[in-house]
């Protein structure tokens, strides 16, 4: 049975709750300059400050490592848990309707802000599930800690500062994704590949080739320049495309110029977006271009990546398994600039797969159509069990909150816990919310808040074990 006490004094801090992140999300904590104690810049290390009184003032001892962490111990018993959340956001754009991105308003059912939903709402909400176990006079058998960090937007070097000070608790997880539970995060293989020519550019041939800027983004725009041909010739082919892509054509100076416009997404889910380089790059294969060692590079990457190939069967990696799912692939990067020949391409590998199967395969695909890929082992997947302990008991909590059953889910995407052995994700979202993580207007329902707050603190106590007449107490 949840904890009544527990409830009521979430409930109870709802405002104080909402004005805590509040204080949090005024801060701009992009990432800047490194300065001297303050390794991301100016604003992280405010945050972390900002952060930081909070604990103390709720009772937790706090530790500042070098700036890059600080951390909130609930009591000085042996540790049990590790909660990470992160103070750092991403960049925003001038496009925000509702308020601006660091002004939070409440509208209704949301609060709005850059970092409401990534990830200082979750933040505040384990905060606050320490703070009511606190003043609700509850004892823990074991230590739990709150981590926050500031550098999990660009690289995650924060914890890697950390971690090279202290040990990883037998068990962890991050408010930083969705629930129920994420406990297998597919392996990552990213990697560039290229080509260089010496040869003139004669008779039909590309000229240049630019498209997508982010290798972990399915590209939506691509355009590319060739020369020997009349914009008639690539209107023919153009006509018998049938990706779904808009082209647009138009002769200029001697040449004609391709512009592509598919549709952005995630490269964890490339189906769900039109990868405009790989339908241009189609395009250009069926073009009557001159044979040369350039245009067989273009044709060769068209067979590689062709467009609608998201589990990399033309590479030879196409595989999956039960629990993790399918092999994604997506090619988000392509720049030629009449020389030099540069591809970035990003995989979400199941556990099944491996260096061997994957890495390999590919390098020797690449090679045999004359492309170099940079060296380099992959992203290892990460895979806590299903009927762990850790697994079980956060379901359990999970469920009893929301009322329904709840299942261990996979992603392709990577969490703040990926490179720790006995790491989840755990909340605060579902999939179907859509909070514009990442995005303008991003939002956090407030009663996913405080509900995420109390499914936290009934998980600490499971976890860490509350001392009997204590909890009698509490209830």
């Amino acid at each position: 049975m949840p904890n009544k006490k527990i409830e009521e004094f979430i409930d109870s801090h709802r405002e104080e709750m909402l004005e805590d992140l509040k204080t949090l999300v005024r801060i701009p904590s992009m990432r800047g300059e490194a300065l001297p104690g303050k390794p991301f810049g100016e604003a992280p290390a405010r945050a972390l400050d900002a952060a930081r009184g909070l604990m103390e003032k709720y009772g937790l001892h706090t530790t500042d490592y070098d700036h890059y962490v600080v951390t909130g111990d609930f009591n000085g018993e042996e540790k049990q848990l590790d909660i990470l959340a992160h103070m750092d956001v991403v960049p925003v754009t001038q496009d925000w309707t509702v308020t601006q991105p660091f002004e939070p308003k409440v509208v209704g059912d949301r609060i709005y802000g850059r970092g409401t939903a990534d990830d200082k709402g979750p933040a505040i909400a384990a905060l606050y599930a320490l703070r009511a176990l606190k003043e609700c006079g509850l004892e823990l058998e074991k230590n739990v800690r709150l981590i926050l960090g500031s550098d999990e937007e660009c690289g995650s070097s924060d914890l890697v500062h950390y971690y090279g000070i202290e040990q990883e608790a037998p068990m962890s997880f991050t408010p930083d994704a969705d629930f129920p539970v994420i406990h297998i995060e597919k392996g990552r293989l990213e990697k560039a590949f290229t080509a260089a020519f010496q040869e003139k550019a004669d008779g039909a041939s590309v000229l240049e080739f630019h498209g997508g800027d982010k290798v972990n983004v399915v590209p939506a725009n691509a355009w590319a320049k060739v020369q020997g041909l009349t914009a008639d010739a690539v209107q023919q082919a153009v006509r018998q495309d049938e990706t779904g892509v808009q082209f647009a054509v138009e002769e200029k100076d001697g040449c004609v110029k391709i512009s592509a416009k598919g549709l952005a997404g995630h490269a964890s889910t490339p189906e769900l977006g039109k990868n405009a380089v790989c339908a241009l790059l189609g395009l250009l294969a069926r073009l009557p271009l001159a044979d040369s060692p350039r245009t067989a590079v273009f044709q060769a990457a068209a067979k590689l990546f062709p467009f609608g190939d998201y589990a990399g069967s033309a590479l030879g990696v196409a595989m999956q398994d039960e629990i993790s799912g399918a092999l994604t692939m997506n090619l988000g990067i392509l720049d030629f600039d009449g020389q030099t020949f540069t591809g970035h391409f990003d995989s979400r590998v199941p556990i099944c797969g491996t260096d061997e199967t994957v890495t390999q395969t590919i390098r020797k695909k690449m090679e045999a159509a004359g492309l170099a890929m940079e060296e380099g082992a992959m992203l290892p997947p990460h895979h806590v069990p299903a009927d762990s302990d850790l697994v079980r008991t956060l379901l359990s909590c999970y469920e009893l909150y929301a009322g329904v059953k709840g299942e261990p889910k996979a992603i392709g995407g990577g969490t703040y816990v990926h490179e720790l052995k006995r790491g989840v994700a755990f909340g605060c979202m579902s999939d179907d919310v859509d909070n514009h993580m990442h995005g303008d207007d991003e939002f956090m329902l407030i009663d996913v808040m405080t509900m995420s707050a109390k499914i936290f603190a009934e998980a600490v106590c499971r976890l860490c074990g509350v001392r009997s007449e204590k909890r009698e107490e509490g209830k």
